[in-house]
């Protein structure tokens, strides 16, 4: 995702400029493979890897490489720790007590530290921003933004796209084992697919939705999880054929006694808009009090979804 972020960013650096007067430089770039990399003079990600680095700073220190690289802005995008969402809560306290602007497309963060680091952003006067970690680029926490008073009283849908194409490739005859590598192959899925298949990447997406969106936080283990891989292909193509297929599906509700949340696979009758959403579609209802039903969809996202959220959350933390 960060090279396409970085393709993504020189194919609309010119519109950046023109339309936005938005000029910028990569100064600064952190790597398994390329270690930690600044030069506040520019760098060419690129030619990365393929020469010697203008400088290189000793290994994890974020601050040091933030302060030598003189970064305004930070794109962390570290893989997802369900546990306690570091390293990327490290990373964007670091950001923004060094007083750039922190964008991240990991949803850890979201989940785990929400008020700390969006009080922190306050403080410092900069933007904490992360569009990217719930359907892609879509902008589902910008449009509540733009929604005033508005009050959320639950959600569902689908938020996993691998576990919807290994559902979609089981109703068409593959067994679990054979959509797990169809979806590997569209590089849908990683090469550990734990977290999709049991259920957690969609439950820190539906905590992140709650935390943020009806400003309630919400501990992971308060949501109740069931992934996919208990079903079987026999009873996905019978549910499929019955009219009835199923989904992985997130919820969550206003009630009494706080927020309820689950993602678990449920039977969605064919004729309604969730059933309809294969492949690496998502969909989101939103109830509010203003709009009973509020719908996004995502259909089939491409390899530049996910880094278009990233450079949409970059232009509404500089602009101004």
């Amino acid at each position: 995702m960060n090279r396409t972020l970085v393709r993504l960013l020189d194919d609309r650096s010119a519109e950046l400029r023109d339309r936005y007067g938005i000029k910028f430089r990569v100064t600064g770039i952190a790597s398994r493979r390329l270690g930690w990399i600044a030069d506040p003079t520019g760098i060419d990600p690129e030619k990365c890897g393929t020469g010697t680095p203008a400088r290189e700073i000793s290994p994890g220190s974020v601050s040091v490489w933030l302060k030598s690289a003189q970064a305004d802005v930070l794109f962390e995008a570290t893989s997802l720790n369900v546990e306690d969402g570091q390293p990327a809560v490290d990373h964007i306290r670091a950001a923004l007590n060094h007083g750039a602007h922190a964008i991240t497309a990991n949803k850890g963060p979201i989940v785990h530290a929400y008020r700390e680091l969006r009080d922190l952003a306050a403080a410092k006067g900069k933007r904490f921003f992360f569009e990217s970690t719930v359907m892609d680029g879509v902008p589902i926490f910008s449009l509540f933004d733009q929604l005033p008073t508005i009050h959320l009283q639950g959600f569902h849908g689908i938020l996993n796209s691998t576990t919807n194409v290994i559902l979609s490739q089981m109703e068409q005859g593959l067994s679990f084992d054979e959509a797990l590598k169809k979806a590997q192959e569209l590089g849908v899925a990683e090469t550990d697919a734990t977290h999709d298949i049991d259920g957690w990447d969609a439950a820190v997406k539906t905590a992140a939705l709650i935390t943020v969106l009806m400003d309630t936080p919400i501990r992971l283990d308060q949501i109740a999880r069931e992934g996919i891989r208990e079903l079987t292909p026999q009873a996905v193509r019978n549910a499929k054929r019955d009219g009835w297929p199923f989904k992985l599906v997130c919820r969550a509700s206003r009630t009494e006694n706080g927020i309820e949340a689950s993602v678990k696979p449920e039977k969605i009758l064919s004729t309604q808009p969730m059933a309809k959403i294969a492949n690496t579609s998502s969909y989101v209802y939103f109830e509010t009090d203003i709009f009973p039903g509020l719908a996004i969809t995502e259909e089939n996202p491409g390899l530049y979804a996910t880094a278009y959220g990233l450079l949409a959350d970059f232009v509404r933390a500089v602009k101004d």
